[in-house]
């Protein structure tokens, strides 16, 4: 475990980058949002950190009381990450700084790496209400919990149990959106997002 750097700043600002200032730290917190996640998926879904980096960073944040690692019962018998409650209370900061983020997007470059759950934390910005969402999207499926105040806001997969809304939509309506060049509601109004279920959520983005 390396040693905690610090800005030796009395400003929260300064105390709060000494814990996720480092690079990859954030991005983990962003895997990590899903819920437990194994070192193997965790290594799979950051495409272009190293084994050492990841591990590294995977201690500092259990140091630091952002995220722990346990041990699942047999047949399981392994080792998952997951964040505490102080990690989880890092979603709105992420929140933020994609929304800040949104005008450097562009259009998706040959070389940039995708996986269909990075788009939950834009959709999660641009729905209201509360609820399980499920997504299908061409890079793959994945489901939101929509207003979730505490455990996972999103995961791989289709959604466990009857989700109450269920949306279709292609790659190029999906970065619009992360891009904040088109609402969901402008997309479901326009054709570009299907939208089905007999949940709130489905019927609020219906009614539109």
């Amino acid at each position: 475990m390396s040693p905690r750097r610090s800005y030796d700043q009395y400003c929260s600002a300064a105390r709060a980058l000494d814990l996720v200032g480092d690079r990859w730290t954030l991005l983990i917190v962003r895997e990590l949002l899903a819920g437990p996640r194994r070192y193997t998926d965790l290594h799979a879904d950051l495409p272009g950190v190293s084994t050492d980096v990841l591990a590294s960073r995977l201690k500092d944040m259990e140091r630091d009381g952002i995220g722990t690692r346990r041990r699942l019962p047999p047949p399981g018998a392994a080792y998952v990450y997951e964040l505490t409650s102080r990690g989880r209370e890092l979603l709105p900061v992420l929140q933020a700084l994609g929304k800040w983020g949104q005008a450097e997007l562009g259009e998706r470059r040959p070389t940039d790496a995708v996986r269909a759950h990075w788009f939950a934390l834009p959709l999660l910005r641009a729905l209201e209400g509360q609820g399980l969402v499920e997504v299908r999207l061409e890079e793959g499926d994945f489901h939101l919990y929509v207003g979730a105040e505490d455990g996972p806001v999103y995961g791989d997969g289709p959604a466990p149990g009857e989700p109450d809304a269920r949306l279709v939509l292609d790659s190029e309506t999906c970065e619009a959106v992360a891009r904040g060049e088109s609402s969901v509601t402008d997309a479901v109004r326009d054709g570009r997002i299907e939208v089905s279920g007999d949940g709130a959520l489905a019927k609020a983005l219906l009614d539109v």
